[in-house]
């Protein structure tokens, strides 16, 4: 026998029809139960009241008052026959025919019957208790006495001219009379109460198709799955992700975002007034299209950025940015920049020495062994590879002396002689290459290119390094001048340091950042280049802007805790 496949569980759509159906009925079911009881309670007080007004009625009329004194001043209490002929059963009955009341009773001092609509239970006592209305109080009742469910009222009958109680009217209204007036008022309840029903049912049923179409016609457990997917790969990946929905605002920014930006979350804040970098923001704008990605500095690291277009169907669903880190390759680009160099250089100096190996070897063959110990010497004096930076020797470490030989054999190439200023002083080691290397190379690259482009015949770049030693890590001064026409007229000595500022298209001989104040040629070196100094707490800043016809601009460059510190000797101790 084949079991049965189970069936499967309804959708959350139209579980929440069921559930909201079901709400809307229980309220409804409610509110007609409240409502009727509020009538009937309404409708019995009314009947109690009109109750009250016919017994005081009864009660106050002075034929009544008088012969129910007149019957308790008599021993005992007449025969029923006597009662149902008496004029007490006829004021009753008029009383009760012409209001419409279940009953009309009155009744003597010991709450025996006077006046019943039934004759057979004169001379009984009440059903119900006539205590209160005997001690002279007026009381409003809802019982079930002998002739069945009353909404009434007691009041004492007084002896005329006094205010001796001598026995008590009961009237009351049928309930079932109650009951037909709730009925009559049920109608109404019951058509709002079915168009309540219809109004909901029709709502949930809207709140339904509403609710598929925002969530594309998935399950809970499908969106739940799909939440920690996007987590998972908003949150693992190396790129910045940045969602901008279509009214504006931040509904994705995700961890690499943060990092590259160095922001806080800004996930539900305007688009407008983040605080990033305002090309990203123009990649955004409503006239924007897809474009190429654009490189920028933020947070000390050169980023690339894209963004496309969100659309679901033909749905506009805003902007995606996605932000890439290029600072590890732009140092790498540096360093391997810097290697080649230093190849190329050691390419020359290898010519260099094999011609003064082959010199020594001709003295040696010719017998001139003195002259080849003088030349050994000179050698000697002057290093195997000598680059072509005028006083080297000043600059103590074998990293700046390596880097600024290599850098010298670039400018010799291209007609600059590059020379070490007067003022350089380094007694310490440089504990940070690759900042280092950002900087001076970016400062000298730039010069050379002014003295280049420059119109002065004599063109040179004269670099000073200076360090301030610290027992944390000391500080490396760098200060870069070039023989070309400066910054040029009108330029801001800050603009230079702007994202993107960039005078080599154009030609414009200039001197130092204005003309390749870039990196890989987008503008962008020496924005870096301060920023990566500000970070380690420095600064890089224009001191003099040149002028045409040279000399031209100063730039100097403050790098903290990127050389190691220098203890004093003990002799010093002793001199101070």
């Amino acid at each position: 026998m084949q079991r049965s496949a189970p069936r499967p569980p309804l959708r959350f759509s139209t579980q929440t029809l069921l559930l909201q159906l079901g709400v809307v009925l229980l309220v409804v079911l409610l509110s007609a139960a409240v409502h009727a009881w509020l009538t009937y309670d309404r409708v019995g007080a009314e009947a109690e009241n009109q109750a009250l007004t016919l017994a005081r009625t009864v009660a106050s009329d002075p034929s009544v008052r008088a012969d129910v004194l007149a019957i308790s001043e008599q021993a005992g209490t007449p025969p029923a026959s006597e009662l149902s002929a008496g004029p007490l059963m006829a004021a009753a009955e008029a009383a009760r025919a012409r209001t419409g009341a279940l009953f009309v009773v009155i009744t003597d001092e010991t709450g025996l019957r006077l006046a019943h609509p039934d004759p057979a239970r004169l001379g009984e006592k009440v059903s119900t208790d006539p205590t209160e209305a005997l001690a002279g109080q007026e009381v409003t009742t809802r019982n079930t006495g002998t002739l069945g469910p009353s909404a009434g009222a007691k009041v004492p009958v007084y002896a005329p001219g006094t205010e001796t109680v001598v026995g008590e009217v009961s009237v009351g209204y049928s309930m079932e009379t109650v009951g037909q007036s709730v009925q009559r008022d049920i109608g109404p309840v019951a058509l709002t109460a079915a168009g309540a029903l219809l109004a909901g049912a029709l709502a949930s049923f809207l709140l339904r198709r509403r609710l598929q179409r925002l969530t594309l016609g998935l399950e809970p457990e499908e969106i739940s799955t799909l939440v920690h997917d996007q987590v998972a790969v908003l949150q693992g990946v190396d790129d910045g992700v940045i969602g901008v929905s279509a009214d504006g605002r931040i509904s994705v920014f995700n961890a690499a975002a943060q990092r590259l930006l160095g922001q806080r979350d800004l996930t539900g804040g305007l688009w407008a007034g983040a605080p990033v970098p305002g090309q990203l923001k123009s990649l955004t704008l409503p006239d924007a299209e897809e474009a190429d990605a654009i490189e920028l500095v933020a947070g000390g690291r050169v980023l690339v950025a894209s963004a496309r277009k969100a659309l679901h169907r033909r749905e506009d669903l805003g902007w995606v940015v996605m932000l890439r880190d290029r600072t590890e390759l732009q140092q790498l680009t540096r360093q391997l920049d810097a290697v080649g160099t230093m190849s190329t250089a050691l390419r020359a100096q290898r010519h260099e020495f094999a011609n003064q190996l082959h010199t020594i070897a001709g003295f040696m063959s010719i017998g001139q062994h003195h002259q080849a110990r003088e030349y050994l010497a000179r050698l000697a004096a002057t290093g195997p590879l000598k680059f072509p930076v005028d006083q080297a020797e000043l600059l103590q470490d074998p990293y700046l002396q390596a880097f600024v030989g290599a850098k010298g054999v670039e400018a010799d190439e291209r007609g600059v002689t590059l020379r070490i200023g007067p003022e350089t002083l380094v007694r310490s080691q440089v504990t940070e290459p690759q900042d280092v290397t950002t900087v001076l190379g970016n400062l000298i690259d730039n010069a050379v290119n002014a003295a280049v482009a420059g119109t002065s015949p004599d063109r040179w770049v004269e670099l000073e390094v200076l360090d301030e030693p610290d027992d944390a890590g000391g500080t490396l001064h760098i200060v870069v001048a070039d023989s070309g026409d400066g910054l040029g007229a009108g330029t801001e000595p800050e603009a230079v340091f702007a994202e993107g500022f960039t005078t080599a298209a154009s030609g414009t001989p200039a001197s130092g950042p204005a003309v390749s104040a870039r990196a890989g040629g987008q503008g962008l070196g020496l924005a870096l280049a301060r920023q990566l100094a500000r970070r380690r707490g420095g600064d890089v800043k224009v001191l003099e802007p040149g002028s045409e016809g040279g000399p031209g601009a100063v730039f100097m460059a403050s790098l903290p805790h990127t050389t190691a510190g220098i203890k004093p000797s003990a002799g010093e101790d002793d001199d101070a």
